[in-house]
């Protein structure tokens, strides 16, 4: 994912609310959200190269997404896949500060990431960036391609976007709106990530467009109180054309 939007034990009926975006080359093959046939528990999208995921959420309530951390000078070719980190977590059955205890050496050999996780109890977020591995309090957050809550424009107008919204549900149109949002940002409000300025430009944006890169879905993943998952991935084409949208609804047995 190229944008994370959280809602954690805001909504009295909704306890975790995410608003998520991808960003990826349209060459990069990719599979849509669906229960996956060699994990049955698990509700993803996934990466047909490497067969991770940036994001997804199993039948028992464990949920995890993934962001890359912008930094062209720090990448490294033959990297072990991030979206395996997602993968490994989904799979599994470890409590969350455990788990990012656990990968936390073989985290330090992936490209730079941001990486949440929750098992239902509880959602922590780390990076192999910066930043010591932390349980997250009730709030409204966002991660882009950097730490989490660093103030770059999307990830700020996606917070405040994302917050009225909640006033809105069981209705996700305005979470999908607020996903939508192709407005660039101007030049000084910018950050400066170590690639050209038109680069930097176009991924300002929420909803990114472009012809060989851009937005290619969107996920709006709303758990209830009741243990009611719902989720819903709209898929984009080259030229921001819509897709197919997927809907999934089930009662997971998150503790």
């Amino acid at each position: 994912m190229c944008l994370i939007l959280v809602a954690w034990r805001v909504h009295p009926d909704y306890p975790l609310v995410v608003a998520a975006n991808r960003d990826e080359f349209f060459a990069r093959p990719t599979a849509p959200g669906a229960f996956w046939p060699d994990a049955a528990q698990v509700l993803a999208g996934r990466d047909l190269d490497a067969g991770g995921t940036w994001m997804g959420i199993t039948r028992n309530g464990r949920f995890a997404a993934l962001t890359n951390f912008r930094d062209p000078a720090q990448n490294r070719n033959g990297a072990p896949s991030r979206g395996g980190l997602v993968k490994d977590f989904l799979c599994g059955d470890q409590a969350p500060e455990a788990y990012l205890e656990r990968i936390a050496a073989h985290g330090r050999q992936c490209n730079g990431y941001n990486l949440l996780v929750s098992d239902g109890a509880s959602l922590w977020w780390s990076s192999n960036m910066g930043g010591a591995l932390r349980a997250l309090q009730p709030g409204v957050y966002g991660v882009s391609n950097h730490l989490l809550d660093t103030p770059w424009p999307k990830v700020g107008a996606g917070k405040t976007a994302l917050a009225q919204a909640l006033d809105r549900l069981p209705d996700d149109e305005a979470l999908f709106g607020l996903l939508q949002d192709d407005g660039i940002h101007p030049d000084e409000a910018l950050p400066q990530t170590g690639i050209p300025l038109d680069w930097e430009r176009l991924l300002s944006s929420a909803f990114v467009k472009s012809p060989g890169y851009g937005t290619r879905s969107s996920t709006v993943m709303c758990v209830g109180k009741d243990g009611w998952v719902s989720f819903d991935e709209q898929t984009w084409l080259p030229g921001a054309q819509r897709g197919p949208r997927q809907r999934y609804r089930f009662m997971s047995r998150a503790p």
